[in-house]
């Protein structure tokens, strides 16, 4: 009898997720299969749940299993595999975390060495009806194609600090290496979820003067102040642009951030913190990933005060061992376990994405 497995199928906006099984597929040479045990509800996956990103229109043919931000342990190998991407050993049982995309290496980006920027990185939602069927996050299994990097899971991580670890953790160590952050710098960060969060302590890590952290919503700020945010600013209290644009000011002696970082998704946030930036700052964005939303920027400004904006979509393979890296130093200093407020099963993932986009949760799982 064929054994197969859960998926949980996206057919669009205004349909729910439907529970399908497709066939377990056995690994080719240089593949794996992963056992999923937890996918998190990252803000891109609401996004395309609420039709913010057309992935119809952007060539993606539904129904499709969507997710991304996981963690699993190793269910099959396929012939030829014996390490992980960094040499160590691998083996049937260990746990372990994954690019969710893999670089063409051959278009001229990748030539050049920023495989980050890989346009062919953007085309890994697959329709789940072709065959290997599980390559997304929402499901039983995930197939992990020959090349694709991966890593083992030290011991001494939970599966809830290493979940993250492929997209929101390393989004923001690759970007804020991209931007030149720098040891005792001023960081100003727009947004405190799962991104924000992750960034504060990072941008801890790497030597920063102080970490501004803006947000709406005082569970939030309260958990940044627990990953290292020096000052916070509630937007409850400084109400409009020109408030917190001020209060920025006071925080950094009249000069402004040297980095102000976009992770919250709003394009209207970004004239007021290019507005945060002092001479000669640099703008990270990453949170705006829907299309066909804009803003007015006046460039004179940009140009008068020297100011740059460095945008970034993935990250380089390295990152992720970064990553892993970061949270054997830093799991007994920040509160990881507190990043995901709330798990659901497969089956209640209708149920997990509504209350996450209504803010009744902050942040929740997908446990398999």
């Amino acid at each position: 009898m064929t054994e197969k497995g859960r998926a949980a199928i996206f057919k669009g906006l205004g349909h729910p997720f439907e529970i399908a099984e497709y066939p377990v597929p056995q690994p080719g040479p240089g593949a794996i299969l992963v056992k999923v045990t937890m996918a998190n509800i990252c803000g891109s996956d609401l996004h395309q749940w609420r039709g913010d990103i057309d992935l119809a229109a952007s060539g993606v043919r539904l129904p499709a299993i969507i997710g991304h931000e996981m963690t699993g342990k190793v269910a099959r190998l396929g012939e030829g595999i014996s390490t992980d991407s960094a040499g160590a050993p691998l083996a049937v049982g260990d746990r372990i975390v994954y690019l969710y995309f893999r670089p063409c290496g051959r278009c001229p980006v990748c030539l050049k060495g920023e495989d980050a920027a890989c346009s062919f990185n953007s085309r890994f939602i697959k329709p789940a009806e072709m065959p290997p069927h599980f390559t997304g996050a929402y499901a039983d299994y995930y197939y992990l194609e020959p090349n694709q990097t991966v890593f083992k899971v030290p011991d001494n991580l939970t599966d809830e600090m290493v979940a993250p670890a492929n997209c929101a953790l390393s989004e923001v160590i690759y970007g804020l290496e991209k931007v030149g952050f720098g040891f005792g710098e001023t960081i100003v960060i727009q947004g405190a979820g799962g991104l924000g969060i992750n960034a504060t302590a990072v941008a801890k890590e790497m030597g920063a003067h102080k970490v501004i952290v803006i947000d709406g919503i005082t569970e939030r700020l309260e958990l940044a102040r627990a990953f290292g945010a020096d000052e916070l600013i509630h937007m409850e209290e400084y109400k409009t642009p020109k408030e917190r644009i001020k209060r920025v000011r006071e925080l950094t002696d009249k000069k402004g951030a040297q980095v102000v970082a976009e992770l919250v998704g709003f394009p209207e946030v970004m004239s007021e913190g290019l507005s945060m930036l002092g001479t000669g700052g640099r703008y990270l964005e990453i949170g705006n990933i829907s299309p066909g939303k804009t803003l007015d920027i006046d460039p004179a400004l940009l140009v008068y005060t020297s100011k740059s904006i460095v945008s970034v979509i993935m990250y380089s393979a390295d990152t992720l061992k970064k990553a892993l890296d970061f949270l054997g130093r830093a799991k007994d200093k920040y509160p990881f376990d507190k990043v995901l407020s709330h798990t659901y099963p497969l089956e209640e993932i209708n149920r997990a994405f509504e209350e996450q986009d209504k803010g009744l949760v902050s942040r929740s799982t997908i446990v398999m």
